[in-house]
């Protein structure tokens, strides 16, 4: 198994998008980054690239994360007071 780690900007060449999409699939969970032990920047198992190049050009529907539940709007009551 490759456990070669790649940057973003690498990740994001091999995958053809920018990084800011994966930044977002990130935060919906569709492709998980690492993070870099000592920056702390986003980085990518070498595997895990080469899995989701394989799904997509065989067609296969990528899995969706479970949606998370909406919060509820809230009203503000506001109570104006006459001097």
């Amino acid at each position: 198994m490759d456990d070669k780690l790649i940057s973003i900007k690498d990740a994001a060449e091999l995958l053809s998008v920018t990084k800011l999409t994966l930044r977002n699939w990130d935060r919906d969970g569709k492709l998980v980054a690492l993070r870099h032990p000592i920056n702390n920047y986003r980085v990518y198992k070498k595997s895990d690239i080469d899995n989701l190049i394989n799904k997509i050009k065989s067609g296969e529907k990528p899995e969706r994360p479970p949606r998370k539940p909406k919060l509820k709007a809230r009203t503000l009551s506001v109570i104006h007071l006459k001097d």
